[in-house]
């Protein structure tokens, strides 16, 4: 494996410092992927010779939402790539937003990384949407490459292919609608709403500023592209369980957004075991931070 593929510039050719989160620090780089140029956040090191771990955050995030890893048990073990997905973050849209409505499109995001940087069989770790790219990157690249996946709050279908009973569970904030919106000031009030929503306890004023922040730099066409689907990952899961490849799901105890039974569904379809965190919602490496890295820490040691 080789970060020679990382560049310390971004697309403008002005260098940027690592950017101080509230719990860590990760270098912030670019990679040049197959689909384009895409920012990455690094920390950690390859030294024990363990399995990289590529971190993939969820629907209108960035990077970032993984901050306190960044300063946590994980990084003093591995070596974790988090990019900001095309669109998020601090990595450009896609000229055609439509795109991002395409399974192949964030397959080959994903596959972009692990060549680009070279890596070995990575373990793949997705939140929420993050979960569906690893569906989409099964689906048309297969489990050959990789060496283990966590899903954490990830469903196995959604849109018109969703449970149905499962959906109109869903509450306004977490729908989110206003997110799609064209006027900023609609899109701020259901970012602020639907930022409480991922949490079991309420957000600090940091925290809440801090992930609306993020939430905001994804243009509304992007957040509609990507949510919007019809897909059904399921069969695509099960590759990863009939190639016996290592799988892990993770759950939060107080979650509003995937509710148990759909994380049951993404861990039958897997052949995963179940980590439940209590006290968490949909965002328990935040909200648990040091439960949730021992659950990781100790599924990483199995692979």
């Amino acid at each position: 494996m080789s970060l020679a593929a990382c560049s310390a510039a971004p697309p403008s050719g002005r260098a940027e410092p690592a950017v101080k989160t509230p719990s860590g620090r990760a270098r912030l780089a670019w990679v040049d992927a197959e689909i384009g140029q895409l920012a990455l956040r690094i920390c950690g090191d390859d030294k024990h010779g363990r399995r990289p771990v590529v971190m993939l955050h969820g629907w209108s995030q960035s990077s970032l939402s993984f901050a306190r890893q960044f300063g946590g048990s994980l990084a003093d073990r591995h070596l974790l790539l988090a990019p900001d997905l095309p669109g998020h973050g601090a990595s450009p849209a896609p000229d055609h937003p439509d795109a991002a409505s395409h399974s192949a499109y964030w397959a080959d995001v994903v596959h972009g990384v692990i060549l680009a940087l070279g890596l070995e069989r990575p373990v793949l770790v997705g939140w929420s949407m993050g979960g569906w790219i690893i569906g989409d990157y099964l689906r048309k690249h297969g489990t050959a490459t990789l060496g283990g996946i966590v899903t954490v709050g990830t469903v196995a279908r959604i849109g018109a292919l969703a449970d149905p009973a499962m959906m109109a569970k869903r509450k306004a904030d977490v729908r989110a609608e206003g997110m799609f919106h064209d006027d900023p000031q609609v899109q701020i009030e259901a970012a602020i709403a639907f930022a409480r929503a991922l949490t079991a306890g309420p957000l600090s004023k940091q925290d809440l500023a801090f992930h609306v922040a993020q939430m905001m730099a994804c243009p509304p066409a992007i957040r509609r592209a990507a949510r919007l689907r019809d897909e059904d990952w399921r069969a695509d899961f099960a590759r990863a369980r009939d190639a016996a490849l290592p799988s892990l799901v993770i759950q939060g105890g107080a979650e509003r957004v995937c509710f148990a039974p759909q994380a049951a569904e993404t861990a039958a379809a897997l052949g995963a075991e179940t980590v439940t965190i209590p006290g968490a919602g949909h965002m328990p490496f935040w909200e648990q931070a040091e439960r949730f890295e021992a659950a990781v820490g100790t599924f990483l040691d199995r692979c």
